[in-house]
């Protein structure tokens, strides 16, 4: 057995990373940008009032009240053209360019208006106004040709939002990896068909197919193979064009765990089998001429984990990421805990509670591999080293926060 370091080492060795190709922007979230985006104009064009009120010359209101008379009105939209002369003023609202000739606004709450004896509209000011007050000048966000994002960036909603304020319709980003999945065992059937008394149902790949979406990724169900060799040899050579092949189960050596004594007559090298974990043990790693594979274990808790160590990683490798990998932070233990053997585990835990800022961890009495509600139920994984001494309660441990690692999972 090799240690889950040298695993996922083995495993991204053999990564190349996807193609690019060009989306519109309204597709583009969650894609990995492949060139630098230059902004395509300059935010904001002109100098605008940031707020609704008056442009003025700053140096008519250094003595207040000023009387200024109002000659116009600048619209978000629109502008007035012509030029602002000494004692006159520009009604101008949020958005509004400033008139030439002015360089300050006043705010509409620091005004009053009124009407002089010919008719004529004015505002007093009743504020000193500097320079430059409520006025948000040209090229405040960004200037046309500066680099707004660069590459190598997984686009965020925020993202996508700087983008079209750079004016700019299209990006180049990695195609979303193909990750052909492939279930294999008689014991299968999919949700809501028919199921036999010694059958169970498929959620391995739906959880599995959501991981990679979720990764950005593109899952292709290739569906389930049964347990013999030419439903297993037919259903794999859907993985051809699939830039990765995952398959669920069969990874063992038991009588039905056909994946590697058939396979191995397709072109499928091995790389390893069998990792010093737990769950996940059988895991299985290697080439399918040409294309990676990675052998999962059949049990659905195993290949959650598995795909949060190795999958994943890959994932991010394929798209030209730096591969993630799970994130630990300390914690407190609830209650004793027997020394470890060989394997290194990931335990199944709840946060109960919170002591000196830490969060304190209870194990799930239950730790099959096959159970799904604790799984669901975890609010992370407690990492235990291979060969750990035996834990009192109170003892510090390392923990995988699922939520904040996996936010979507």
């Amino acid at each position: 057995m090799i240690s889950v370091d040298e695993a996922r080492s083995q495993i991204l060795k053999e990564i190349s990373t996807v193609d690019t190709e060009v989306v519109s922007l309204d597709q583009a979230l969650g894609r990995v940008l492949t060139e630098d985006v230059l902004a395509r104009r300059t935010q904001p064009p002109s100098h605008m009032s940031a707020m609704d009120g008056f442009a003025v010359k700053s140096s008519d209101t250094q003595t207040i009240p000023a009387k200024l008379k109002i000659i116009g009105e600048a619209p978000a939209g629109g502008s007035y053209n012509g030029m602002v002369k000494v004692g006159e003023t520009v009604r101008i609202f949020t958005g509004g360019p400033l008139p030439e000739g002015t360089d300050s606004i006043v705010i509409q709450e620091d005004t009053n208006l009124g009407e002089d004896s010919q008719q004529n509209e004015y505002v007093e000011i009743r504020e000193i106004t500097p320079v430059g007050h409520y006025v948000r000048p040209a090229g405040l966000d960004f200037t046309e040709g500066a680099v707004g994002l660069k590459a190598n960036r997984r686009l965020s909603a925020r993202d996508i939002g700087l983008l079209a304020a750079m004016n700019v319709p299209w990006v180049t980003v990695r195609r979303r990896p193909r990750i052909a999945l492939l279930s294999t065992g008689d014991e299968l059937v999919r949700p809501g068909e028919p199921v036999g008394h010694n059958q169970i149902i498929s959620s391995n790949s739906l959880l599995v197919a959501a991981l990679i979406q979720q990764t950005g990724g593109e899952a292709i169900d290739l569906g389930i193979a049964k347990d013999n060799e030419d439903s297993l040899r037919q259903m794999a050579a859907g993985a051809q064009s699939a830039d990765m092949l995952v398959t669920l189960g069969g990874a063992s050596v038991g009588d039905h765990d056909l994946v590697q004594s058939v396979l191995g007559k397709e072109g499928l090298s091995i790389d390893f089998w069998r990792i010093a974990m737990r769950p996940g043990k059988p895991l299985m790693s290697g080439d399918l001429n040409g294309t990676p594979m990675l052998g999962m274990p059949g049990n659905p808790v195993s290949s959650m984990i598995c795909s949060f160590l190795f999958l994943i990683p890959a994932i991010d490798a394929l798209l030209g990421l730096p591969p993630r990998l799970p994130p630990l932070s300390p914690a407190i233990i609830s209650h004793s805990v027997k020394e470890n053997d060989q394997r290194e585990d990931y335990l199944r835990a709840r946060i109960t509670g919170e002591d000196g800022g830490l969060p304190i961890v209870e194990l799930f009495e239950k730790q099959d591999s096959s159970m799904l509600s604790p799984l669901a139920d975890a609010d992370c994984l407690v990492l235990r080293s291979p060969s750990a001494s035996a834990l009192t309660a109170q003892s510090r441990v390392m923990i995988i926060k699922l939520r904040a690692a996996y936010p979507d999972v």
